[in-house]
């Protein structure tokens, strides 16, 4: 079911509270504490879009815990929840929440429900090539480049740059688009928000992965595409978005995706299979204090990513008793 964008972002909002400035941590986040008999092993299966950011996470935790083997695999949110009910992994990243279908397969196995931490703030970005004019796009109009059906209201298809009001040499060039494919999150997540749950083009060229994406809008300067925002490079620009048409567009950094104003700011989670009758298992526990920690959250920031407030990470942890 379409969530309301404007209620979404406005929890957003309320509940990611402030760091004030861009890549700033908030300051009561914690240095992590390093304790004593943690070993074992960890899987991660799901987001790609998480990948390199799980991978900073690894690196910096398996310093602390040189006897936890942990080993990543990242090819698309789907692919988190079948393998956190079949037991192949312990973490499933995902770039959106799980789907009522894949709770429900998990509560059946299980007899509860699979436990979510927010590790991260995104703000899915448009991408166009450094060189491209274009300075704002409405949701509307996004919906009417990438879509085919055209829901958010648009009365006619955008397929040229003129279309999105671009001139001279622009003006009669196809807008070539990139994106992802339908295991991802992102994808599911643009479609629900950015095509308000329409139909993708044809035209689309499906990626399997969020770098390539930004390689092809990189490599093609009268392409678009979209990806999660810690992927990207000089060669790529994103671009200011509306809710609507003829409202001001919002940049999409960090103070805007806090204030709810950037209209495609979304989490970013790790399930993980926590049962309220026994404890988590130390490797377990400690690599989510480790994420909530001030060393996790600035390894978000490395990563292109926006950092939560020690507000989530309290929620998140009291919610999986390790506070």
């Amino acid at each position: 079911m379409l969530r309301n964008r404007t209620v979404l972002a406005a929890a957003l909002a309320m509940a990611v509270g402030a760091p004030a400035a861009a890549q700033t941590l908030d300051p009561a986040l914690k240095d992590y504490k390093q304790i004593s008999g943690v070993s074992g092993s960890i899987k991660s299966i799901g987001s790609d879009t998480l990948n390199n950011l799980m991978t900073l996470w690894a690196e910096g935790f398996s310093r602390m815990y040189p006897n936890v083997k942990i080993e990543i695999e990242g090819k698309g949110s789907s692919t988190a929840p079948p393998a956190l009910v079949a037991g192949t992994a312990q973490f499933g990243p995902m770039s959106r929440p799980m789907k009522g279908a894949e709770i429900d397969a998990f509560e059946k196995k299980y007899g509860y429900k699979p436990s979510a931490i927010r590790g991260a703030v995104d703000a899915l970005a448009v991408f166009v090539h450094k060189d491209n004019p274009i300075r704002c796009l409405s949701l509307p109009q996004i919906d009417a480049i990438f879509s085919k059906t055209r829901k958010g209201g648009a009365t006619k298809d955008a397929a040229t740059w003129g279309d999105v009001g671009l001139t001279g040499e622009w003006a009669a060039k196809p807008i070539s688009l990139y994106g992802r494919n339908s295991a991802s999150g992102t994808y599911g997540y643009f479609k629900e928000v950015a095509l308000f749950n329409g139909d993708y083009k044809d035209s689309v060229k499906e990626q399997p992965g969020s770098s390539t994406v930004v390689q092809g809008v990189a490599s093609d300067k009268f392409a678009m595409g979209y990806s999660g925002i810690g992927y990207a490079t000089a060669d790529v620009r994103a671009v200011p978005l509306s809710t609507k048409t003829g409202e001001p567009c919002a940049p999409a950094t960090s103070e805007a995706a806090y204030a709810g104003d950037y209209p495609l700011a979304r989490y970013l989670y790790i399930y993980v299979n926590v049962n309220p009758n026994q404890p988590l298992d130390p490797a377990r526990a400690e690599f989510i204090r480790y994420v909530y920690s001030k060393q996790g959250q600035q390894a978000v920031i490395k990563d292109g990513y926006f950092p939560v407030t020690q507000a989530i990470a309290d929620e998140d942890l009291k919610a999986k008793k390790l506070m």
